[in-house]
């Protein structure tokens, strides 16, 4: 016999393997929730990027033209989309207010197969939305979107513009296409918006929500932060006064 005697072999019982489970169970949900948090942080940073570079593609196509673009359709493939005897010698647009970055005529990428250009939240294959200010300016119909457009409305005219698109900090007040008191107007003077419509774009929005606001096809946005479980649409814009610092910089105005 061996002395001293060696020490008897011994498994684990089911109840410590249950137990290890369980607390390795505990411990992969509290790595995953702020794993979660932070891949959706990086969406949110890549879905402004996106749209920033947007907003740029778009006053350089302001500055190469003379004018913006108009709006991208589903069946336009990502080119601009006219309406019936619309064309950029007039500017009218099919859908000024409720169509999409015509992110082919842009020269952007990566597209999808239609040619449009797609938010970071691939789940939900949504399509970064754009809209364009269709007002008359100093008797020019179609201003922004008309080929030399903003030159016929003159620099005065265009200053002297009531307003543009508006940008809302709330859609609670805002009706008929305005923000309602001053108050919630974070801007009256946005030629142009884009917009991604977030993680949630999947899910139909209430109607009367700030969200539901972005989709009504009228001159007014809401942007705000996000609100747990409700808005999270993301909004980018172009004043007309950057619209006309770009096109003076390229010799387009005055």
């Amino acid at each position: 016999m061996r002395w001293p005697p060696r020490p008897e072999a011994r498994g684990f019982s089911l109840l410590e393997v249950a137990i290890a489970l369980v607390v390795l169970a505990l411990a992969l949900t509290a790595l995953a929730v702020p794993l979660g948090a932070q891949v959706h942080a990086r969406r949110v940073d890549e879905a402004r990027r996106q749209l920033a570079d947007a907003r740029d593609a778009v006053l350089g196509f302001a500055a190469a033209h003379g004018r913006l673009p108009c709006p991208a359709t589903p069946s336009s493939r990502g080119q601009e989309a006219f309406a019936a005897g619309g064309d950029a010698t007039n500017g009218r647009c099919a859908d000024f207010h409720g169509g999409y970055l015509p992110a082919a005529a842009l020269g952007l990428s990566p597209l999808d197969d239609e040619g449009l250009l797609r938010d970071p939240w691939v789940a939900t294959a949504n399509r970064v939305r754009y809209a364009v200010h269709s007002g008359t300016i100093n008797a020019v119909p179609q201003a922004l979107t008309r080929a030399g457009g903003m030159a016929q409305a003159t620099l005065a005219g265009l200053g002297a513009a009531p307003h543009y698109l508006h940008v809302c900090a709330s859609g609670e007040h805002a009706a008929a296409g305005a923000c309602g008191p001053a108050a919630n107007q974070l801007t009256r003077r946005a030629a142009f918006v884009l917009l991604s419509l977030g993680a949630n774009a999947s899910a139909q929005p209430a109607a009367g929500s700030d969200e539901a606001a972005n989709l009504d096809g009228d001159d007014a946005f809401v942007s705000h932060e996000p609100s747990e479980g409700g808005f999270d649409d993301l909004l980018d814009w172009g004043s007309i006064h950057m619209v006309i610092h770009r096109l003076v910089a390229a010799g387009r105005l005055p």
